[in-house]
């Protein structure tokens, strides 16, 4: 296996773990069937379709419509066998899945727009981010949720790391691709892998308060 097949599989895998994860949040909505198919791909391909229409290019699924397919197979077994998928061990391997995957997705997205030289230099991490959170954040505002950027959990802050860190090394060694954006993609899981095992969230010196600077008042 090469590395773009190798790449294609991880992408395939962060499909269904988004789409798994997607289903088991909005299940406890009373959400039916269409529903939970229609957040499972929105979640599973928002990010990169928003990127892809930033940038003006063809949607990456139109392509490729296996991205869709595995989303809504994914989407109708998490639907219907959300029992099983919410027993710990799997539900959090679904987790480890979606990080891996948001990862990935993140580098990914920082390397396409870096190759369009795109909004240089805050493009590439601002729609690798976007690649990677978007279709989550899609999700939870259409079923009404805390979105991911007003909670503490370490999510979006290993994706921007990730972006970052290829953009920068990238600029310096831009012939070791694969190999930046495998570590970075790898930095990033690790500081999510760590945010998932122990708990972690957002240092306290980042946040300005519960209630925020109304608080203040």
């Amino acid at each position: 296996m090469n590395s773009a097949d190798l790449s294609y599989a991880l992408a395939i895998a962060g499909t269904v773990a988004f789409a798994v994860t997607a289903v088991l949040a909005v299940i406890p909505k009373g959400i039916d069937l269409f529903g939970a198919c229609v957040m499972g791909i929105i979640t599973a391909i928002g990010g990169g379709t928003i990127r892809d229409i930033v940038l003006d290019v063809p949607v990456f699924w139109a392509t490729d419509l296996n991205y869709i397919w595995v989303a809504l197979a994914s989407s109708i077994a998490a639907f219907y066998g959300n029992r099983f998928m919410e027993r710990k061990n799997v539900y959090n391997l679904m987790l480890y899945l979606d990080g891996a995957g948001a990862s990935m997705f993140a580098v990914q997205g920082a390397e396409k727009v870096i190759g369009l030289d795109f909004a240089m230099p805050l493009g590439p991490v601002i729609l690798g981010v976007i690649t990677a959170i978007g279709g989550g954040l899609t999700r939870d505002v259409l079923a009404g949720r805390t979105t991911l950027l007003m909670k503490k959990e370490l999510y979006a802050l290993p994706m921007t790391v990730g972006a970052s860190g290829y953009l920068i090394f990238m600029h310096w060694f831009p012939e070791s691709g694969f190999l930046i954006g495998t570590t970075c993609a790898l930095v990033a899981f690790a500081i999510r892998a760590a945010a998932i095992y122990w708990g972690l969230t957002t240092p306290k010196w980042m946040i300005l308060g519960d209630k925020g600077i109304a608080s203040k008042k």
